[in-house]
């Protein structure tokens, strides 16, 4: 009777360790397989690349951005342009893993996918080479290197959007990094020591305080809740609830509708009218325009964010000037004025065009998808028009393009250093051209630059357009 109780007993434990072995594999084939297949330090990637030569990477035209050589362990990835997509393709490296286009589109540019291992058995049958597939971007490799030109070595991020499409044009940043493996070893304590995070991709992952840009979103709740005729007399400060607030240089401007202090980008107006407006208008709006969002991108883009929750009227006023707790990155700004740019309607922002194989068939192509309507035709219609009043007459004439109509927005955002570290404001702009047929809409931040977006950022922005359109 005991030998049988004992039995028993290892039985059960048998059969609980084995109905806990298939839990755990069929957790981990439904939860858990994609995440560790697609790890840039699983080994098994390199084992499998070893047999075929990694797909090239191409700009919108054909330019050659990335490609392989050699065979088998000897195979080495290169990057002809260095490290100017070092924050858009990212490296591929044996040692260190693979990071953005590189990691996220890492099954089809070794062609480890159904179809690929599919063509891998036919050409081992037939003594072939096998290959991985090819990426064609929607960047323009001409813009990229005149974005990157433009920053002058100074830290900051600027990124180029087809508003109509979502396709991003060019997405610079600096600093930037060498992604060739030699490189890579020889500088990567030195690159991960670095007090300016050269491994941080601004565009993507840096989140700013966006200033006065934000007034753009502000002037948007404004109008879709019925305060588009509210008036407020300019005296270069206005205090609310104990707090002080003032426009830049403490500039009066006198009695202001929305329009004008638009132009001006009067901080006491849209303080004012921020708490007029109120939290359920300003948290609206700020959704509407893809904050607290997780934005649809090929590679992980660090959430902007509008995290109040029972406002004051101080963080009301902070709030409707782009300053407070808001935080947001430059695609996601870019975003905003392409927005605007296209008729309130918000489009999927997107890095690849297209996926071919060795022979140019086309296996994917990308198509323009919306991701969400923003604001009514008439809206946006109304601050196109405000935004080429600030280009034309207001703090973003040094954006004005001969002979083209240019809409945009300027911003100086105070951050964690402002106060203690005089002249470290960011510098913003964000805009579209031609403002009736918009083309390109871009968004340009300087970080800790000190100076205002009107007379930093805007000339860029200009720079980069009027390069595109002509």
């Amino acid at each position: 009777m005991k030998e049988n109780k004992k039995a028993l007993r290892v039985l059960a434990a048998v059969c609980v360790l084995f109905l806990s072995l298939i839990g755990y594999l069929t957790y981990f084939e439904v939860f858990l397989k994609e995440s560790v297949v697609a790890n840039p330090y699983n080994k098994r990637h390199w084992e499998y690349t070893n047999d075929k030569l990694r797909g090239s990477i191409y700009d919108r035209d054909g330019e050659l951005l990335a490609y392989s050589e050699g065979k088998g362990a000897q195979q080495v990835r290169i990057y002809p342009y260095e490290g100017l997509y070092s924050h858009v393709i990212g490296y591929y490296s044996i040692i260190y893993g693979n990071s953005f286009l590189e990691s996220a589109y890492q099954k089809e540019l070794s062609g480890n996918t159904p179809l690929g291992n599919v063509t891998d058995i036919k050409n081992k049958l037939t003594g072939q080479d096998s290959y991985g597939y090819n990426l064609q971007l929607t960047i323009d490799h001409t813009l990229q290197k005149k974005a990157y030109e433009l920053l002058k070595g100074r830290n900051g991020a600027i990124v180029a959007i087809n508003p109509s499409t979502g396709e991003i044009l060019a997405m610079a940043d600096n600093p930037v990094f060498d992604t060739n493996e030699s490189d890579l070893v020889e500088n990567w304590s030195s690159l991960l020591e670095s007090d300016d995070s050269p491994f941080l991709s601004r565009s993507i992952q840096g989140l700013y305080a966006p200033g006065s840009t934000y007034k753009i979103i502000t002037a948007a709740a404004a109008i879709e809740n019925g305060y588009e005729d509210y008036s407020f007399e300019d005296k270069g400060s206005v205090i609310i609830d104990g707090m002080t607030i003032k426009n830049f240089g403490s500039k009066s401007y006198g009695f202001l509708d929305i329009s004008k202090a638009f132009a001006l980008s009067s901080n006491t107006y849209f303080a004012s009218l921020g708490v007029s407006l109120g939290e359920r208008a300003l948290k609206a709006s700020a959704e509407n325009f893809g904050l607290n969002k997780k934005l649809p991108f090929e590679i992980s883009v660090t959430q902007s964010t509008f995290p109040y929750k029972n406002m004051s009227q101080t963080e009301l006023a902070a709030a409707a000037i782009g300053q407070g707790q808001i935080l947001a990155t430059p695609l996601q700004m870019g975003m905003v004025a392409s927005t605007i740019a296209n008729g309130g309607i918000m489009m999927e922002p997107h890095l690849v065009k297209r996926i071919t194989d060795i022979n140019k068939n086309t296996l994917y192509s990308s198509s323009a998808k919306a991701f969400q309507t923003a604001i009514s035709p008439e809206t946006a219609e109304k601050i196109s028009a405000m935004m080429v009043d600030a280009v034309e007459s207001g703090t973003g004439k040094n954006a004005k393009i001969s002979g083209i109509s240019t809409a945009g927005k300027t911003g100086t955002a105070q951050n964690e250093k402002s106060g203690t570290d005089g002249g470290s404001e960011h510098a913003w702009f964000v805009g579209f051209a031609p403002a009736d047929e918009p083309e390109i809409a871009v968004a340009v931040i300087l970080e800790y630059d000190g100076s205002t977006g009107g007379s930093s950022a805007a000339p860029i922005a200009k720079s980069l357009m009027e390069f595109w359109l002509k």
